[in-house]
């Protein structure tokens, strides 16, 4: 078997190398696509490794027939009633192993936790017994008593039973009406006595307590969702996607932000809804009147202010003095030398510090907030455009081009990985704001490889949209509709590898960035297999990376940290192949 580091050291060649689908220069220098030929089962492959995931989603059923197969179990290995066993798992939180384990330990103590009753009591054998709650005198067959034998009438268990269903989910851990008793009242005690809607908000409850008493299992977040996703702990990635196409963090049910952890989503979701930059931005572009202090901002181009009623003051705007001290004998109204003189004293230096500072923050905030909001405008577009593809347009490009629906699942698959970059770009923008200014060896790669999986996916969203768009318009089948097929379906391939590369840096935290002054090239040659082959005119390919004029890699220097200005890989310290990347080479993407 493999060693990790051998699998990922196999992984990132194909990242590098483009993997099966690898890229060429003929001889006349233009770029050749030499990408495997894809047709449904590629695709079908492609969708099965999208969906190999640690969870699993739940409609109602399926919590419902979850909850019946735990309910079994308990009831089959402990041989007690269904009824018993739900209390059971509903006070240790649906944990089946939990059960057993306390169970075996102390039967006796967790019978009394639960109240469950060691035997089970019946109601005295008379003709007619007295309710413990109204004390009317009833025939015995219209009582009904829990497992501790205590008899009330009909009436009054009804009256219980809805009023405790009515209050809420607390109904799910009644208990007998005697004060002094503290037998569990189950579920068949409902069925016997609560009317339909009591007994259908019962079963609601119980659905929920299974999912949010559960520690494996989580609701939906999305607004109108009733599915569920029961999740194995510890396996790996948080982000998960419901079957109401919602995706979202495991882990802080947030929307899913790999590769951004949840502590900076917080922070990040908290400063744009916070009235921080609110406080940010008045510092920054406004200045508070000298007399009652309120902040004013400047609208127009003299420096003559004069402050709202009922404060009225007139002042200078650039040394805040009063406006009747201002005239000729100052440099005018429109140049206040006082202020110049001033600042070279230092009379203004804290206040031009904090509203500086207040301004560059502001700005850099507006940065990456501005990126961030239009990456996820530009994935909602992208969810509406791969709706509208699914609905219609994909059985009209089918008609058109004279093929089956199967033969176009490249569209799809093109699609659904926009969305998904779209996604992770957006949380890159959130990522970059909360690096620290001072690493800059790590904020030069983190840029770097954001910009090239940025410009990947530009050229992938482009093609799909625009470039589709061509074929949808036309009247008749377009004999190139097959080129179209090989490069949309290869810049698939190759984004994909963009952002998993960019997804594993992250996720590291950009650790691999540190040693690297002094290093030399990424020095291992790339295989044949990758860079080489034959072109369609029968010629050898030059390996992706060679040019004409020579060598593409160059030394390290003290500007620079990485050894390679083509690939993205900057750890030479592994002899990992280094090319050009296939959409650098590739004209008119």
């Amino acid at each position: 078997m493999d060693s990790e580091d051998d699998t990922r050291d196999s992984a990132d060649e194909d990242f590098y190398s483009g993997g099966e689908a690898g890229l060429a220069l003929s001889d006349d220098g233009e770029a050749d696509y030499d990408f495997a030929d894809r047709d449904s089962d590629d695709s079908d492959d492609l969708i099965s490794h999208r969906q190999q995931q640690n969870y699993s989603v739940l409609s109602e059923t399926d919590i419902k027939q979850h909850q019946a197969d735990d309910m079994n179990r308990v009831s089959t290995v402990l041989s007690i009633s269904k009824s018993e066993a739900c209390a059971l798992l509903r006070s240790y939180n649906w944990s089946v192993s939990k059960v057993h384990d306390e169970w075996f330990v102390d039967e006796a103590r967790v019978r009394t936790a639960v109240g469950l009753p060691e035997k089970q009591n019946e109601m005295p054998n008379e003709r007619e017994l007295t309710c413990g709650i109204c004390f009317e005198s009833c025939p015995r067959e219209s009582m009904g008593a829990a497992s501790c034998g205590h008899p009330f009438c009909g009436v009054c268990w009804r009256g219980y039973i809805s009023t405790a269903i009515n209050d809420g989910p607390g109904c799910l851990m009644l208990r007998c009406p005697d004060p002094s008793c503290s037998a569990a009242v189950g579920q068949d005690m409902v069925n016997l006595f609560a009317s339909d809607e009591d007994k259908g908000k019962y079963e609601r409850y119980l659905c929920r307590s299974y999912i949010e008493d559960n520690r494996k299992t989580k609701w939906c977040p999305a607004p109108g969702c009733e599915y569920a996703v029961e999740f194995v702990v510890g396996s790996g990635s948080y982000d998960v996607s419901c079957g109401c196409s919602y995706g979202f963090c495991w882990n802080c049910t947030e929307e899913a932000h790999r590769p951004v952890d949840c502590s900076t989503v917080s922070k990040w979701i908290l400063k744009n809804s916070a009235e921080s930059e609110n406080m940010n931005w008045i510092l920054a572009n406004s200045k508070p009147c000298p007399k009652c202090k309120r902040p004013i901002e400047k609208n127009q181009g003299c420096m003559h202010i004069t402050c709202t009623p009922p404060c009225k003051f007139e002042f200078c705007w650039l040394c805040l003095g009063p406006w009747s001290d201002h005239g000729e004998r100052t440099g005018g109204f429109y140049a206040c030398n006082r202020y110049e003189a001033a600042r070279q004293e230092g009379a203004f230096d804290d206040s031009e510090r904090r509203r500086e500072m207040a301004k560059n923050s502001l700005e850099r905030y507006t940065h990456y907030y501005e990126r961030w909001a239009a990456n996820q405008s530009s994935r909602q577009k992208a969810l509406g455009d791969l709706q509208s593809l699914q609905n219609d347009k994909l059985e009209k490009l089918s008609d058109i081009q004279s093929q089956p629906e199967s033969q176009l699942k490249f569209i799809i698959e093109a699609w659904l990985q926009i969305v998904e970059c779209r996604r992770v770009l957006k949380w890159t923008y959130a990522y970059g704001y909360y690096l620290p200014d001072h690493e800059h060896a790590k904020r030069q790669f983190f840029e770097y490889v954001q910009g090239e999986a940025e410009s990947g996916l530009e050229r992938l969203h482009q093609c799909a949209e625009k470039e589709l768009q061509i074929y949808l318009d036309a009247d008749c089948p377009s004999k190139d509709f097959n080129d179209f097929r090989t490069k949309l379906a290869g810049l698939t391939s190759v984004t994909r590898n963009y952002f998993e590369n960019l997804v594993r840096a992250l996720e590291s935290g950009l650790n691999d960035v540190g040693a690297h002054t002094g290093q030399g090239a990424c020095s291992k040659a790339v295989s044949s297999k990758n860079l080489g082959g034959k072109s369609k005119s029968g010629k050898n390919k030059a390996p992706v990376g060679a040019s004409k004029s020579g060598s593409s890699t160059r030394g390290m220097d003290d500007g620079n940290i990485w050894a390679c200005d083509q690939c993205t890989f900057a750890n030479p310290r592994s002899a990992r192949s280094c090319q050009r990347h296939m959409a650098h080479e590739v004209t008119g993407l």
